[in-house]
């Protein structure tokens, strides 16, 4: 099923949608009309709670605006179309001028008294007697409706039978380019003939260059992009209606934090396809969750997403989804669109349509491949927790937090499209983590659990996972620290943990910057060059003070135990630099320094609390201030 397809599909199964030729919008007041066109009242429509929240309604659909030529609306508007906002301002605005004449060239003929009432209004009105009903300084910024006052508040005039008789026979006459048709043409979408949309309607909510809120997801503005004498929508010939309803249902989906979730610049929007609505909603909810879509405060939403992870962490484990959630096991589909913002249009960085099994296994597969017991306490993030791992990250009012604007567009889409198709997990990610531990010196419990997961993806995909000696593969292959282990680059990732353990014995947690904070990166890229330097200030400053019962660290207890330490250290560090034949080698590309940070997590944090990790980090810059799951 194709993208287009599927989203018409979505709208016909939404009963809640707008029908054709209609739009959800956030209307703020209602002008009501007497029957000689002069103001009774301009009720405000907002809620009367302290945010003021506007009245969602459902209004004839917009033209599509671009360039200087004002289009205005049928029987609703914004201030400066409806009632001439932009003149007390701007004299030369021309946009109300727009609208009067507009309604009363296709409104004259009509005998409605509400609608006469209205063509009335607009020879009598006055922009500048908006001062008598709006501060001039806090003029109105939401949609503008009317109403008779005979009828108001039980219909607004738009919602009268003469307006919508009105509207079905003359909206694609309304909402035209003027001086431009197209031929009927069999739609790509639908197969069946009909008028093609020239132009598409846009798609809201998702941010581009320069601010801009709506943008096309189809479009042909330049004739680089138009072929065989076609212009516009001609080019790829979708009905005017399959065109309202594809951008209908996105619309709606990026509405609703239900259905999407955004991640850096990009925005992942999701929903299922089922004949069951409760089933649908249940997907969806998981998929929210597998994603990190914002949560919700309510008590509720937390309780359901402590049975989701529940749930998750036992697919997790093993169990089928026919165990844990039957109705969700048959017959649910699941479609993932990532959007991107662009100067012009939407990109899509990816589509994947797929049975909500296939992506709960795909899922699981993720959390099984970076699944570490250093921290079981926290068993589960999400994509978008792993995403904001690959930001540079700095404390700020004693939280870790990560600069969600410096995610990688490119990456958030390869990343997302491998966990969903279980595939490798981009090379790009090892190497940009890298980079970010090199230069903020965070090593926290996501950045090594994606690390571990991709190097143990990619053994596990080229059947090179270590063998049992049954000649099983090892499927928990770097689940946990290993002193068996013979890979000398693991190896080497425990020795450093072992002397940064005797520089905090002898010194205390306490101090300014420990042996990591200075040689981590230098270690995992060229040990040859760094430990040899390394054993002997370990040998002859911290292991030499702790022999001699002098300690700093709060968890020693006496000097006997000060010696005791200094002595398995000195046993433990010996023992592993003798096990390497040639010595630490000069240089390690990605993966083996992947793998050292591994090793060095490992053995650094294998039976102490990892530092960061009981709070997850919120995102610096970001409005958003929960937390990440």
């Amino acid at each position: 099923m194709s993208l287009l397809v599927s989203l018409v599909r979505a709208y016909d199964r939404d009963e809640k949608a707008p029908p054709f030729g209609f739009s959800s919008q956030k209307i703020g007041y209602c002008v009501v009309l007497n029957p000689d066109g002069s103001v009774a009242e301009v009720a405000d429509l907002r809620d009367t709670n302290k945010q003021r929240s506007t009245l969602v309604l459902t209004v004839p659909t917009s033209p599509k605006r671009s360039g200087r030529t004002p289009r205005p609306n049928f029987l609703w508007d914004n201030a400066n179309y409806a009632l001439g906002a932009g003149t007390l301002a701007n004299h030369v605005d021309v946009r109300f001028e727009a609208f009067r004449d507009k309604h009363l060239n296709y409104l004259s003929g009509e005998t409605s008294k509400e609608i006469v009432a209205f063509c009335h209004f607009l020879r009598l009105w006055n922009p500048a007697d908006m001062i008598n009903y709006f501060s001039a300084d806090n003029l109105p910024t939401q949609g503008i409706v009317f109403a008779h006052v005979d009828r108001y508040p039980d219909e607004f005039l738009h919602q009268s039978k003469a307006a919508r008789t009105f509207w079905d026979h003359n909206r694609c006459r309304w909402i035209a380019i003027e001086g431009k048709s197209t031929t009927p043409a069999v739609c790509l979408v639908t197969g069946e003939k009909s008028s093609i949309a020239r132009t598409h309607p846009p798609i809201k909510g998702v941010s581009g260059a320069g601010g801009k809120s709506e943008m096309a997801l189809i479009s042909f503005n330049d004739n680089a992009y138009e072929s065989y004498g076609h212009e516009q929508g001609d080019n790829a010939p979708i009905s005017e209606a399959a065109a309202f309803k594809y951008t209908t249902a996105l619309n709606r989906f990026l509405a609703d934090n239900r259905h999407h979730a955004q991640i850096g610049d990009d925005m992942t929007v999701f929903w299922a396809d089922c004949d069951a609505a409760e089933s649908a909603a249940e997907a969806n909810a998981w998929t929210a969750f597998m994603l990190g879509s914002p949560a919700q405060t309510a008590a509720t939403e937390h309780r359901e997403q402590a049975r989701i992870l529940a749930n998750v962490l036992r697919l997790r484990d093993g169990k089928s989804l026919t165990e844990i959630a039957p109705n969700l096991a048959e017959g649910v589909r699941v479609h993932l669109l990532g959007l991107s913002p662009n100067a012009a249009r939407l990109s899509v960085r990816f589509y994947w349509e797929e049975s909500f099994g296939t992506l709960a296994e795909n899922y699981a597969g993720f959390l099984r491949d970076v699944a570490m017991e250093a921290a079981s306490h926290r068993q589960f993030f999400s994509i978008r927790a792993a995403l904001l791992r690959t930001a540079p990250a700095g404390r700020r009012n004693g939280k870790m937090r990560y600069d969600v604007d410096r995610i990688s567009p490119v990456l958030a889409g390869e990343l997302t499209r491998a966990v969903l198709t279980g595939t490798r997990l981009p090379a790009s990610l090892l190497n940009l983590l890298l980079q970010r531990i090199r230069s903020d010196h965070v090593l926290d419990r996501i950045r090594i659990s994606l690390i571990k997961g991709l190097i143990v993806r990619d053994l596990r995909l080229d059947q090179r996972l270590p063998r049992r000696p049954d000649g099983t593969p090892m499927e928990d292959y770097l689940m946990r620290s290993d002193p068996d282990d013979q890979n000398e680059v693991r190896r080497l990732g425990r020795l450093f943990a072992l002397i940064e353990r005797a520089q905090l014995a002898a010194l205390g947690d306490g101090i300014n910057a420990t042996v990591a904070d200075k040689f981590l990166g230098s270690a995992c890229a060229t040990p040859g060059r760094v430990f040899p330097a390394l054993i002997r200030a370990a040998k002859d400053r911290h292991l030499k003070r702790l022999r001699n019962g002098h300690y700093e660290a709060h968890w020693i207890r006496d000097p006997a135990h000060a010696r005791r330490l200094a002595e398995g250290l000195e046993r433990e560090i010996g023992l592993l630099w003798s096990s390497l034949r040639d010595g630490a080698p000069m240089q390690f590309g990605a993966k083996d320094q992947g793998l050292f940070l591994v090793g060095y997590f490992q053995e650094r944090y294998a039976t102490r609390t990892v530092h960061n990790s009981e709070e997850e980090p919120e995102p610096a810059g970001h409005t958003n201030k929960e937390r990440d799951r």
